[in-house]
């Protein structure tokens, strides 16, 4: 699996990933995000920005990036970055498919994607991911698995997936939802000829929504790599957002609320890869600080206690706005 790289690796921050989700598209539903880009989101300077928090985020030890077809143009300034850099052979490459970017490059658009799990839109999604990405893909994953989505039961979608697997890509799903815990319990049960199909799991954690958390260490055990998204609550984990105990927690350490956030995840022992949505180098960089915070008992209670309702989560993640 591609993901025994991370595992040998040294620096702490190879745990920490890089999601491209803020910055491959001009409209993200992440709090501030208008004044984290400000005005230009031509293409030319989202691929530069993109470019240049690559570039930071490798000099740091990040080592898996992930895109996915509905971040825009991501999987695109990915390559270019990488194609760039023809000595750089030791990143974990991984997207997702299941969503069309449908705004147009417009941050003002009715609506930005459209959600379909079905075989022929995979087939599609996958030739297009090729055509940018070729052999540097490692990890192709199920965009945004909930409990009814068909991609847990169509049959000749898992026999395709199981062929892409046999010939060296790694197959995992995300989830998103209050449902997560249930999508991913059944997508632990998905077999091909007897095997697993799922290696990897992406899910949305961090300490406002925790529903997750019991699936996901069954996942672990299972042997699935699990990555997490959205450590930052889209951006309600931040400093100028952040709640009282979280900010309590931080000044305690030093360092900033976001790094406090993804240390709390990386606490976790089933979290393999937790991504950092940073638009900025800034962010970033006070995102890698995570792995150096050492939070002790009272700390890690404290902060267990701003577990929201899932389903209350989920609706307010619902109402943000597209920035």
């Amino acid at each position: 699996m591609p993901f025994a790289r991370l595992a040998t690796a040294t620096t702490p921050t190879c745990h920490i990933g890089l999601g491209l989700a803020a910055v491959g598209r001009p409209g993200y539903i992440n709090l501030d995000r208008d004044q984290d880009l400000g005005d230009n989101r031509s293409v030319d300077a989202l691929r530069a920005r993109t470019h240049e928090l690559l570039d930071a985020a490798y000099a740091q030890g990040v080592r898996y990036v992930d895109a996915a077809r509905s971040y825009g143009r991501s999987e695109e300034f990915l390559a270019d970055w990488l194609n760039a850099r023809p000595d750089i052979d030791d990143v974990v490459v991984g997207s997702k498919w299941g969503y069309t970017y449908t705004a147009g490059w417009s941050a003002d658009a009715e609506t930005h994607e459209v959600k379909d799990h079905s075989l022929a839109a995979y087939e599609r999604q996958r030739a297009e991911t090729d055509a940018v990405l070729g052999d540097r893909l490692d990890l192709y994953q199920i965009h945004s698995v909930t409990p009814d989505s068909p991609a847990l039961t169509d049959k000749e979608l898992h026999a395709r997936l199981a062929e892409a697997a046999a010939q060296g890509l790694t197959i995992g799903f995300s989830t998103s939802g209050p449902a997560q815990a249930e999508a991913v319990r059944a997508a632990l049960g998905v077999t091909v000829r007897g095997e697993p199909l799922f290696r990897t799991v992406q899910s949305t954690y961090n300490v406002l929504e925790t529903s997750a958390a019991p699936a996901l260490a069954e996942a672990h055990d299972a042997g699935l790599t699990v990555i997490v998204k959205e450590g930052m609550g889209n951006g309600r984990l931040a400093g100028p957002h952040a709640p009282e105990a979280l900010r309590a927690v931080a000044e305690e350490t030093g360092l900033g609320c976001d790094a406090v956030a993804l240390a709390w995840i990386l606490s976790r022992p089933w979290a393999g890869v937790v991504l950092s949505g940073a638009a900025t180098v800034t962010q970033l960089v006070s995102n890698l600080h995570a792995p150096a915070v050492d939070l002790d008992e009272d700390q890690l209670t404290r902060l267990a206690t701003l577990a929201e309702d899932p389903h209350a989560y989920w609706e307010r993640r619902g109402r943000l706005p597209w920035h």
